[in-house]
């Protein structure tokens, strides 16, 4: 047993007023992305990524944002893996980020598609060699039957590829079309600011949440 119920900290750093959070929620976004990455965070672009099976069986996983514009998120993935499959049947998904440091937390939920072939195209070649090869050869999620047999695959893949095998049409990436935003900062005693963006009929609605 491990009693965590005297772990605590409180949140003091900073607030967030109706009047800082603004209108948009995609520039309060931006904004807070642009200062975890000024903080020198630990991968600040890391976010857990929730999807569901279509009867609501959910599951989670950290992913890494690689692209974000008025359109919304991008991550990369292989589209057979557990998230791939759950999200060719369920299309919406759920991300947290969650920056300790700034004692700041964001959530967004949307709808989530598939991008063009052709920006999935451009990433993959920005990509290391290494990472091209690894993409290509794990048979994501699927079970295996050694670390040899993957290393294995990596190894002929490079023999094959010396200079990065093609994108394979199973691998690309993703965009989360935003609906609802939510901006959690952290403040003393529990009494956290958690201002909530909805999109309505095309406009952002902006409330508060209790902590």
């Amino acid at each position: 047993m491990i009693d965590l119920t005297g772990h605590r900290k409180d949140y003091a750093t900073r607030g967030l007023h109706e009047l800082e959070a603004g209108d948009n929620p995609l520039e309060l976004f931006e904004n807070w992305l642009r200062d975890a990455l000024a903080s020198d965070l630990p991968e600040p672009y890391a976010m857990t990524l929730a999807t569901a099976t279509t009867n609501g069986k959910p599951s989670a996983r950290v992913v890494l944002l690689r692209n974000f514009d008025t359109r919304g998120l991008v991550f990369f993935t292989n589209y057979q893996s557990r998230k791939g499959i759950e999200l060719d049947a369920n299309p919406q998904g759920a991300l947290v980020f969650y920056w300790p440091e700034v004692e700041r937390q964001i959530r967004i939920e949307g709808n989530v598609r598939q991008v063009s072939r052709e920006d999935s195209d451009e990433y993959h070649l920005k990509r290391p060699v290494n990472s091209r090869i690894g993409s290509v050869a794990s048979p994501q999620s699927s079970v295996i039957a050694n670390r040899e047999h993957l290393e294995a695959m990596v190894d002929d893949l490079r023999q094959r590829f010396p200079e990065g095998p093609p994108r394979p049409q199973h691998w690309g990436g993703y965009r989360l079309e935003p609906l609802e935003f939510e901006f959690w900062q952290g403040r003393p005693s529990r009494l956290h600011d958690r201002i909530r963006f909805t999109l309505t009929d095309g406009k952002w609605i902006r409330d508060r949440l209790a902590p």
